[in-house]
């Protein structure tokens, strides 16, 4: 399993998660079915789903610098 190509396909999906409520959002003019609340809920939701992949981006990068750093000696 590569952590790195999971975490990176899971900010891709939080992305288009956030577009596709994003542009819901744009309709709510003409669009009466739109739901503010629930598209916000989405929006808060997308950005934490791409906060939790970033950290895990981030987790596998230290743990690779510690890797060689332990390597190194």
């Amino acid at each position: 399993m590569d952590v790195l190509a999971t975490a990176s396909r899971g900010l891709v999906a939080a992305g288009n998660r956030l577009a596709a409520s994003a542009e819901r959002v744009s309709r709510m003019g003409f669009d009466e079915s739109v739901d503010y609340v629930h598209e916000a809920v989405e929006q808060v939701t997308a950005k934490q789903e791409f906060r939790a992949n970033l950290q895990v981006i981030r987790f596998a990068d230290d743990m690779w610098r510690a890797l060689l750093a332990i390597q190194s000696r």
